[in-house]
């Protein structure tokens, strides 16, 4: 059975954060917008990814610190079960969903009096010429759409080895780790970029799991600098987690009982470990398989992805945003692409995106934040540079926390204006204090003018405070008492580094 034709001035394919964002935007143009989700509302961001995860990893984490008995008290008989923590991370996805649910039915067709409205249908939406598509309904009739414009907003899918079944039973990808019934004795994590250490790190915090990580590069999280990466590596071990690098996985052999798995080394040796469960974490892939582009006009690269224009545009009328395009795979990312895109197909007042300020949180144990250019990138790009790390050790107010594994890490141009670069901190609250050095780089700032403010005492924001006095000659403590604490170097592509 079909419905009959309808249409639209937007149809926002996929209800993940930039779906649902640029469909919000384009109801304040007072637009009708279609938005359709096949799988449930709010996609990867809440149900699987960043949502999910990072409440998991607030309940490792506060299981951590109560765990600890280096604070003056001691949690006798302190117990976690994994079923109630599963429990307790899908309500706060079902609140999240609620919400986004609650504000679709406001301003329903029908029922919103403004001038723009929504329309949700639940459902796979499929191109059957370049202007309208065909959704299967989960109810299963089918119901035609046409639309002026279109927003690509699919998100991506966990990308899998071609020889290993990912089941969800005891092979898990990042998507499934949810149907684990209970804490695994001992889990192998197959990927050690951002997702995989991730989840090292809340199994690892609840202290029920023997983790063991495992990656093809030399160090994890290879693209950021070697600090940063041995800083992670580090923790992750002290808190027991066994890393294997340089190392890549050749097989997964089931047994009633457990797994094998086989490893493989640069150096040609192999090992078999006995586990529980794997995770794979392997990076995303594009999710454009049900859309049938071609209907469209619309062709994938070789990689699956879309390309867009510096605005969104894929072709005259189709957008796209978010994990299907060649961006990094990051919410705010897919917000930021699926809103600009939205005023843009409008002609609503823009401004070029620009991402020199982009800011992520890695979240870690303690977690690592990031903004701007690292060193290897201004290597890369032969900018001159300085650069100051100042640990957190020496900060009060991590002093208080008994909380001083950590530093801040800020790189500003090597010449008389100084100019900030890019900033790297790892620590308790850099999620919030990241976002500081964000506008400031937004801002075109220099550190000297940055030192024209007074900052909060006792706050973790005052570590920037006394990094940039560093990078200065003016920090309070200084580098020759500290020398494991406090560092400062040079960088020019005719010499090197300069001491």
């Amino acid at each position: 059975m079909k419905e009959p034709l309808d249409k639209f001035d937007l149809c926002v394919i996929g209800a993940g954060p930039g779906g649902f964002a640029g469909a919000m935007r384009a109801i304040d143009a007072g637009r009708r917008v279609c938005l359709i989700e096949g799988d449930e509302i709010g996609g990867t961001g809440v149900k699987w990814g960043a949502l999910a995860s990072k409440t998991m990893w607030e309940l490792a984490k506060d299981y951590a610190v109560a765990s600890k008995t280096d604070r003056g008290y001691r949690c006798a008989g302190l117990s976690v079960d994994y079923a109630a923590v599963r429990d307790t991370v899908i309500e706060a996805v079902k609140e999240k969903q609620y919400q986004l649910l609650s504000q679709i039915e406001t301003f329903a067709r029908g029922h919103w009096p403004g001038p723009g409205s929504i329309t949700y249908l639940r459902g796979w939406g499929r191109f059957s010429g370049p202007a309208r598509l065909t959704v299967d309904l989960a109810a299963g009739a089918e119901q035609d759409v046409s639309a002026d414009r279109f927003l690509l907003c699919t998100g991506s899918k966990p990308r899998h080895f071609d020889h290993i079944t990912v089941d969800q039973q005891r092979i898990f990808d990042s998507d499934g780790i949810l149907q684990l019934k209970q804490f695994p004795k001992r889990l192998m994590i197959v990927g050690a970029g951002v997702t995989g250490c991730e989840y090292a790190t809340i199994f690892s915090n609840f202290g029920q799991t023997r983790v063991f990580l495992v990656d093809h590069q030399e160090r994890v999280i290879p693209y950021e600098d070697e600090d940063v990466s041995d800083f992670v590596s580090a923790n992750l071990e002290r808190h027991g987690v066994k890393i294997f690098h340089s190392t890549r996985l050749r097989d997964i052999l089931a047994k009633p009982e457990h797994l094998e798995v086989v490893l493989d080394f640069d150096d040609g040796h192999a090992t078999v470990v006995e586990v529980d469960a794997v995770l794979i974490s392997i990076g995303r892939t594009p999710n454009i398989e049900r859309l049938n582009l071609a209907a469209a006009g619309v062709t994938p690269d070789g990689a699956g992805y879309l390309d867009t224009d510096p605005d969104g545009r894929v072709t005259g009328h189709i957008y796209a945003a978010g994990d299907v395009t060649h961006r990094p795979a990051l919410v705010n990312m897919a917000i930021m692409e699926s809103r600009h895109a939205v005023k843009h197909m409008f002609d609503l007042p823009t401004q070029p995106l620009t991402f020199p300020n982009m800011s992520t949180v890695m979240f870690f144990y303690p977690a690592v934040a990031a903004v701007g250019l690292n060193e290897k990138a201004c290597r890369r790009k032969k900018r001159p540079y300085r650069v100051a790390t100042y640990a957190n050790a020496l900060l009060p107010r991590a002093i208080a926390m008994r909380a001083t594994s950590g530093f801040v890490k800020i790189i500003v141009s090597d010449d008389d204006e100084q100019k900030i670069l890019g900033m790297r901190a790892a620590g308790p609250q850099v999620s919030s204090t990241i976002m500081s050095i964000a506008l400031l780089i937004d801002q075109d700032k220099n550190a000297m003018e940055v030192l024209g403010a007074m900052f909060p005492h006792p706050t973790m924001s005052e570590v920037i405070q006394e990094c940039l006095r560093l990078l200065a000659g003016k920090s309070i403590y200084k580098p020759e008492a500290f020398p494991e604490l406090l560092k400062i170097r040079r960088w020019r592509p005719e010499t090197g580094f300069i001491l």
